[in-house]
């Protein structure tokens, strides 16, 4: 009994904790995999695997975490679910339950990316995920304020998962705007030119075009049409 007593109090205190720790390293691993300035494609690749890997086990202790505080009598399950509605502490265990579901949503929308493949739902995918950073900031404030009043280490513990996500938010922003500012402008496409008369239509033409002669006057008795006529065609003056 004495081994179970301490694995629950492990359990009242750490789910939560493992939790927050899980997800805020999900936070970080999930900034990383979208660097182009310092990672290739293989480093990105695993940037997501570690990110998907964190959510999961976030959520897992997030699930561990709920269930014995609802064991425990230290909230309902009706405030578990529905935010806002505890009796003793509303706001900060409703910051916890509303921290649960935009974490629920961002990572069902993360399962399935593949339906948000087009170029309109790309932004409602991009929407649902980018409520993993006010969820974040929630959970924060949930873990610091409605449990037992934590000690020095995990208050630094807090402050380090903030400036790091901070830190790496910032570079991202950075790189973004880097690519932003040295990319090619597209030029002015020329206006076409109509196309040159080749020699060869120069030529065609030219054999086309009826061979005249000069003027000569008749020479026989009784006259008759001028071979040399500048008006006549070839073909007449052979007839």
């Amino acid at each position: 009994m004495g081994a179970l007593t301490h694995v629950w109090e492990f359990l009242d205190y750490g789910a939560g904790v493992l939790s927050l720790v899980s997800l805020t390293a999900t936070v970080l691993w999930g900034l990383m995999a979208t660097d182009r300035l310092l990672l290739g494609s293989g480093h990105r690749l695993l940037a997501q695997g570690v990110h998907r890997g964190l959510a999961v086990a976030g959520l897992g202790f997030l699930a561990l975490h709920i269930w014995v505080k609802v064991a425990q009598r230290q909230t309902s399950a009706t405030a578990a679910v529905v935010p806002f509605t505890d009796a003793g502490r509303p706001v900060l265990i409703g910051l916890g339950t509303l921290a649960g579901y935009l974490f629920l949503s961002v990572a069902v929308s993360g399962a399935v990316r593949s339906v948000f493949a087009t170029k309109s739902r790309s932004l409602w995918w991009r929407a649902l995920h980018i409520g993993a950073y006010p969820a974040w900031g929630a959970s924060l404030v949930h873990g610091l304020k409605a449990g037992r009043p934590a000690d020095a280490w995990v208050t630094a513990s807090y402050a380090l998962c903030l400036a790091g996500v901070a830190g790496v938010l910032v570079l991202r922003l950075k790189s973004r705007l880097d690519m932003a500012t040295s990319r090619p402008s597209v030029p002015l496409a020329a206006p076409r030119k109509p196309p040159a008369v080749t020699l060869s239509r120069q030529r065609r033409w030219t054999r086309r075009r009826p061979v005249v002669f000069p003027a000569y006057a008749p020479s026989g008795p009784g006259g008759g049409a001028d071979p040399f006529d500048e008006r006549l065609t070839t073909r007449e003056r052979l007839t």
